[in-house]
């Protein structure tokens, strides 16, 4: 596991030849085998993928959210004139521990914060008009939020976006981390308090995990709470928005579905959207 409180620095895209030829990564084959993997994954097609982006804000730019759900399972408006969303990126940044397993790099904001301080998040934020594609977002918001350079991360796919409770569409983006001896987090401390990694396959188990039921304009839904505890006892409430992409990356990088009803809800969205709106 990595020891976590500094910065990463990440690439886009590497070839998988890259995985293979280094040698300081005891695990590369697995590695390997799994970049071949999600390379060959395809997200469900979304209604938003040629709309316009209208300017509506959440956090000031980082994807934090107490909810958020896959596009596929709302009730989506395809009018662009009623809803246009906001795109940002998160980077699932994917490692192989010492023990064998595949773990994800998380961040917990700050304690200064004025909104959703202290709580845990992947690396990610709003993209800006000079990134290229999802990846480079990704791996921007990462290099500036924990120092994670882009050279290190072999990006792989993206999974099908999510809509947070204040409509900010967010692209989950895979990556690999090829030599995690490479990576030395230096944590913003404007933004991020601390950095660590928990194994991916949790999200996926019954284990450590609670769930509250929750109601939207009449449609229940279940908000899924991890609790983990790292090797130095340190512990952490994983919910929310990364959760919820959490458990659908395991699902896909596992290839079977979480041991658990996870029960998304049938949002109903308002008809124009503007700085105000949320998700009711």
């Amino acid at each position: 596991m990595i020891s976590i409180l500094r910065k990463l620095p990440v690439t886009i895209s590497q070839p998988i030849s890259r995985l293979l030829m280094d040698s300081s990564n005891t695990h590369s084959h697995r590695l390997v085998s799994l970049a071949q993997q999600l390379r060959l994954y395809k997200p469900p097609p979304s209604s938003f993928d040629e709309f316009e982006e209208r300017q509506f804000q959440e956090t000031a730019g980082k994807v934090v959210s107490q909810v958020g759900f896959q596009e596929s399972v709302t009730s989506i408006v395809h009018d662009p004139e009623k809803f246009r969303p906001k795109r940002a990126a998160v980077l699932i940044c994917l490692f192989e521990g010492d023990a064998g397993d595949l773990r994800v790099i998380l961040t917990k904001r700050s304690s200064s914060l004025s909104t959703h301080s202290g709580e845990v998040s992947l690396p990610g934020g709003k993209a800006d008009e000079g990134d290229k594609d999802d990846g480079e977002t990704a791996t921007r918001e990462a290099k500036e939020e924990i120092g994670l350079d882009p050279s290190l991360v072999d990006i792989v796919t993206v999974l099908e976006p999510f809509l947070s409770k204040h409509l900010l569409r967010v692209v989950p983006v895979i990556g690999i981390l090829n030599n995690k001896k490479a990576f030395q987090p230096t944590p913003n401390p404007a933004e991020v308090e601390e950095v660590f990694d928990a194994p991916l396959e949790m999200f996926i188990k019954d284990e450590n995990r609670r769930s509250e039921e929750r109601e939207w304009m009449g449609e229940k839904y279940l908000l899924h709470l991890f609790d983990y505890e790292s090797n130095n006892n340190n512990k952490y409430l994983i919910w929310g928005l990364t959760a919820g992409i959490l458990i659908r990356a395991a699902s896909v990088v596992y290839q079977r579905p979480a041991a658990f009803v996870e029960q998304n809800p049938k949002f109903k969205f308002p008809g124009v959207v503007n700085n105000n709106t949320v998700m009711r």
